[in-house]
């Protein structure tokens, strides 16, 4: 679900994915306009919706922006693309549908595609709730000042805990990517381990641990990984690193 820019409606996000990753796909549903449709959105993203579409426009945008919101939380990414973007041809103003297209775009690989909408979400909004995003759409496309310049910005200008927490494990896993696991240390290293963490607090303690290991301190590595354990054993990554840390000064 698109953001408001007022917190409602919106769960956390995995960059590494960002979003509901889950479902089998099915048939597209058949373009048509039916009467009541979009009535399952959001006030907040209807009244949105309303404001910056024509009326002669409006009731095909809802239901189309519905059936694309629908697509994307059940994981069907490339099916909501195609889906929304007939829906930003109809309200090309429409911060949500630019959102959730670029959200989506990036779930699909096609990283330019979700650069560009990403960045129009923010030009139109002033949120930097994707900026983290950004910086790993960046990242894909090997452009490596880029990211340094987002996360300077990210940084700057700030954004809700979360979202600099997943700053911190995409800029800090670039750095691991090139060699610098030093740096990659001072940006993810959590300095607490909170009793409930959320996920983004387990992505930036698994990005310290790989730093750690890196740096050849199985002691903080090892408390790390076990601390992510003990929260989500599931946790993609997590039998590799284990791997990593009892390889140290073998």
């Amino acid at each position: 679900m698109p953001s408001d820019g007022r917190n409602r409606d919106r769960t956390r996000e995995s960059r590494d994915g960002t979003g509901p990753r889950r479902g089998r796909g099915g048939p597209e549903p058949t373009r048509r306009i039916v009467t009541g449709k979009g009535t399952t959105l959001p006030k907040w993203l209807r009244e949105e919706i309303t404001r910056v579409t024509r009326k002669d426009r409006l009731e095909e945008t809802l239901y189309l922006l519905e059936a694309g919101t629908d697509a994307f939380a059940g994981g069907h990414f490339r099916k909501a693309r195609s889906l929304l973007l007939k829906t930003k041809q109809l309200s090309p103003r429409a911060s949500a549908i630019r959102e959730l297209l670029g959200l989506s775009a990036y779930r699909s690989g096609l990283w330019k595609e979700a650069l560009t909408e990403l960045r129009t979400y923010r030009r139109l909004t002033g949120d930097t709730v994707h900026m983290p995003v950004e910086m790993d759409v960046l990242r894909a496309l090997d452009r490596g000042e880029d990211v340094r310049r987002v996360w300077d910005e990210l940084k700057e200008l700030g954004g809700r805990p979360e979202v600099l927490k997943e700053g911190r494990v995409v800029f800090a896993s670039f750095l691991i990517d090139h060699g610098d696991a030093r740096g990659a240390w001072e940006i993810a290293n959590p300095k607490r381990l909170a009793q409930n963490p959320f996920e983004e607090d387990l992505r930036q303690w698994f990005v310290a641990a790989r730093a750690a290991s890196l740096l050849g301190d199985r002691e903080t590595a090892l408390k790390l990984a076990k601390a992510i354990e003990k929260h989500d054993p599931a946790m993609p990554g997590l039998d590799d690193l284990r791997a990593t840390i009892r390889n140290i000064g073998a």
